[in-house]
């Protein structure tokens, strides 16, 4: 199969039509309209056969994949998400493996009300980029140097699925199959917080999709806002599925330092706490407190109880010497 006649097969003509695209695959670029008093906000996120997803996993949940991680970003800035172009690079053009994977981006892009508006398709080892776009009302993004001592450390929802269906791919960890099918499920299609990210708008001070784990990603808030944090690891949230499959100190990696959650991170004030908490209980989203900003320049301290955790694993790396994934 010829690139274009992959791209017509596969891309073009399917999926949602928004108004707002005056211009969509099949031309040099495309063409889309912003609101008025908005801004659009842009993000990349490359994903790598062997590094970012094994090289057996359904074609469908790498579709869902490669854009639900896109739309997590464009979450923690409190972006309403619209248009995604995708490079796809392949060793062949399997048909069977393109149907599937392309069946999965556009199943979660119709979702989401997201347009797949161009991209491009080479050959060699598989690896896929999205670029997905987004609008904010202009001055309401939320970025990761606002939070302030004082201000309480929330995550959206429950953390170290992924992380153990990794390490059980990888046959570290004996896991039920019953559980494990729901802890994979969490690994391979995520749920990006996209409503969550634009309840936030107005009332966090700082927020972040745990990417790469709780903290790594809560450091990068305390470098940028140059503060520090405790943690209170017993708060944070779990499935019964995490619980039943692993438990005591075994627990704390998972939880802290491995990615692929793609919860939001977020900081708020103590006086927006309570009507955040009220508008994200009207979505259905859960939010749990797990910890506060202090004053000073990126320390955290973690928590079980009065414990104080000794943490030296910091999450997932790019180039570090032995990869976390």
């Amino acid at each position: 199969m010829q690139e274009f006649e992959l791209i017509n097969r596969y891309f073009k003509g399917r999926g949602i039509t928004r108004r707002d695209v005056n211009l969509g695959i099949g031309d040099d670029c495309a063409i889309v309209t912003v609101p008025e008093n908005s801004q659009l906000a842009v993000t990349t996120d490359t994903m790598v056969c062997g590094v970012h997803f094994f090289e057996d996993i359904p074609p469908r949940a790498l579709g869902h994949r490669a854009i639900a991680v896109n739309l997590s970003d464009l979450a923690a800035m409190g972006a309403e998400p619209a248009w995604v172009s995708v490079a796809l690079t392949l060793p062949h053009a399997d048909m069977q493996w393109l149907e599937e994977f392309t069946a999965g981006m556009h199943e979660i892009a119709e979702y989401f009300n997201v347009q797949i508006i161009g991209g491009d398709t080479t050959q060699g080892p598989l690896t896929v980029t999205v670029c997905a776009k987004g609008t904010v009302p202009k001055g309401k993004a939320i970025t990761r140097s606002g939070a302030k001592p004082g201000d309480w450390i929330y995550v959206t929802g429950p953390l170290g699925d992924a992380g153990l269906a990794v390490e059980a791919r990888k046959q570290h960890l004996d896991i039920d199959p019953e559980w494990l099918k729901k802890l994979t499920h969490k690994l391979e299609y995520p749920t990006p917080r996209v409503a969550a990210g634009q309840v936030l708008r107005g009332y966090a001070s700082a927020a972040i999709d745990i990417s790469d784990g709780l903290l790594a990603d809560l450091k990068h808030i305390l470098e940028m806002s140059q503060v520090s944090a405790t943690i209170q690891a017993d708060k944070i949230p779990t499935t019964e599925a995490f619980r039943q499959s692993i438990e005591g100190e075994a627990k704390w990696p998972y939880l802290l330092a491995y990615g692929d959650d793609y919860e939001l991170l977020y900081t708020v004030p103590e006086n927006h706490k309570a009507m955040l908490d009220n508008k994200l209980n009207q979505y259905g989203i859960d939010a749990v407190c797990i910890g506060q900003i202090r004053g000073g320049e990126g320390k955290i301290e973690v928590f079980d109880g009065e414990h104080k955790l000794d943490i030296s694993a910091m999450g997932f790396e790019h180039f570090a010497e032995e990869d976390a994934c």
